[in-house]
């Protein structure tokens, strides 16, 4: 409890909204600023992905947007990762994270098939991920919704970058989270068809697209089914085509630029050696 807490009246109950680390929050901040300290900054992962059980296996989504700070860095970026025949996996964070991080538990996951002989099991994923990232703590920033079908049915988890794992019907993760998941609240029974299912996951993919600033683009979808087979839908939902809209634009032949336009001053090109100072790297999320 802070001091400025201690130092309100202790007969009064609070009524409503409490604001009592309003104050204590303007103190750290003009502490950090007098002694020019970084605070810690929420991060925001800057993607729609979601996971559904229905009736005959699991439906995963996401969009297809890539930004790197506020900038739109890929607009078809694929977020939904193999892990094995039968399991598929869905990341947010940083991208270089999400794709090494299932890249390598996917390798692990086919030289325990190799030593085993068996299919593999989502459980078994689930704990390979978790365990890599809680070695990590956080570090690695990869949000995770991981999906399949193995002998013991369909399973959906949900898995955190610190390593915290939930096993549920549907779940949502990313910044467009909440939208897509008021949608899967409203419209998601147990036991769905296949058809209904996907419908639903689109929906609510969309819904993270159209209110949230960093989701984008097109819609991905990956069926998994417990018979074995798998059906992957790149641009299953293509909302933001611009072609049939430029299409449609006349534009003067004036804008046209003809050869010749332009003239050569010179045909001659020096290369110019590039070394590690001057190249600067820049962290891409999905």
């Amino acid at each position: 409890m802070s001091e400025i807490t201690k130092s309100l009246n202790p007969d009064t109950k609070p009524s409503g909204f409490s604001f009592d680390n309003a104050h204590r929050n303007t103190m750290i901040e003009q502490a950090a600023m007098s002694s020019n300290a970084i605070l810690p900054m929420a991060t925001k992962t800057g993607t729609t992905i979601v996971g559904l059980v229905y009736k005959g296996g699991v439906v995963l989504g996401a969009d297809t947007r890539a930004t790197g700070g506020s900038e739109v860095a890929e607009k078809n970026c694929e977020k939904i990762h193999y892990m094995a025949p039968n399991i598929y996996c869905c990341g947010a964070g940083t991208a270089a994270d999400t794709e090494k991080t299932t890249e390598l538990i996917s390798s692990q996951l086919e030289l325990l098939r190799m030593n085993t002989g068996k299919e593999s099991r989502v459980v078994t994923a689930c704990t390979m991920l978790k365990r890599m990232l809680f070695r990590y703590q956080g570090h690695i920033s990869a949000a995770l919704v991981l999906g399949g079908c193995d002998v013991n049915g369909p399973h959906i988890y949900q898995i955190y970058p610190h390593g915290s794992t939930g096993k549920l019907p549907y779940t949502t993760m990313g910044s467009g989270s909440l939208a897509a998941m008021s949608v899967f609240e409203t419209g998601w029974t147990e036991g769905m068809e296949e058809g209904d299912a996907v419908k639903l996951v689109q929906r609510s993919i969309l819904a993270g697209v159209f209110n949230d600033l960093g989701s984008g683009s097109n819609c991905d979808t990956c069926v998994i089914r417990t018979d074995g087979t798998v059906q992957y839908t790149r641009g299953a939902v293509t909302p933001n085509e611009t072609q049939p809209l430029r299409d449609a634009i006349n534009h003067s032949d004036r804008l046209n630029m003809g050869p010749g336009t332009t003239v050569v001053l010179d045909t001659k090109f020096t290369p110019r050696k590039v070394s590690l100072e001057d190249v600067t790297v820049t962290e891409m999320e999905t």
